[in-house]
């Protein structure tokens, strides 16, 4: 007896039985992590979030945020990046970061002037690290030019490497380079780009 053909609608029932919804998996990736974290096997989680200026990706380790990334950057290349730097247990946990996404959330509202945050900077070292450390002493809705802030980290003639430093920033947005300008108020460079840079700094002048 000839057996009956797989109609349109069999194939769907069999898809619907093979592949889980976007919920079911996003169930699943939360078990993972709890258990991953549990059984001390997740050094690195993060999260993807929406905001006004596109995509973000956050990372955090047990330590603190160590990477904010926009989506230009690549999330795969981050996700790479983080991996042979950090460690190779990286994961999708969005519950660990829900306090940074919360707090990004105000800044972009414009109700959060400062974040209070734990933070991780072992993306950052030497001479850059000690820019980083400088650029929350840039208040919110000012601009500091590259010269002031290589004098705020002990090397006045570091102009160029202030530039270096805040393009290679693992933190934008929470550490702010993009308050640090260019001695003639230019914008300079930003690793979201020059649009993006504008927009923050337009937000903080709304005071």
């Amino acid at each position: 007896m000839a057996e009956s053909p797989i109609t349109t609608q069999d194939e769907d029932v069999f898809a619907s039985l093979l592949v889980p919804d976007a919920a079911a998996l996003d169930r699943l990736r939360e078990r993972l992590a709890r258990a991953a974290a549990t059984d001390g096997l997740l050094d690195v989680a993060y999260r993807t979030v929406d905001s006004p200026i596109g995509g973000l990706l956050l990372a955090a380790t047990e330590t603190g945020l160590v990477r904010v990334a926009f989506e230009s950057e690549g999330y795969d290349a981050v996700l790479e990046h983080l991996g042979r730097r950090l460690s190779t247990r990286v994961l999708r946990a969005p519950a660990r970061l829900d306090t940074v996404a919360h707090e990004l959330e105000e800044y972009f509202a414009g109700t959060r002037h400062t974040f209070d945050l734990p933070l991780d900077l072992a993306l950052t070292a030497g001479f850059r690290r000690s820019v980083v450390a400088h650029l929350p002493d840039i208040g919110y809705g000012r601009t500091a030019s590259y010269a002031a802030v290589a004098a705020l980290a002990g090397s006045p003639r570091a102009t160029r490497a202030v530039g270096t430093a805040c393009a290679h920033n693992p933190l934008p947005l929470v550490v702010p380079c993009h308050r640090v300008v260019r001695s003639d108020g230019s914008l300079g460079q930003y690793r979201g780009g020059a649009a993006i840079k504008r927009w923050l700094l337009d937000l903080e002048s709304r005071g």
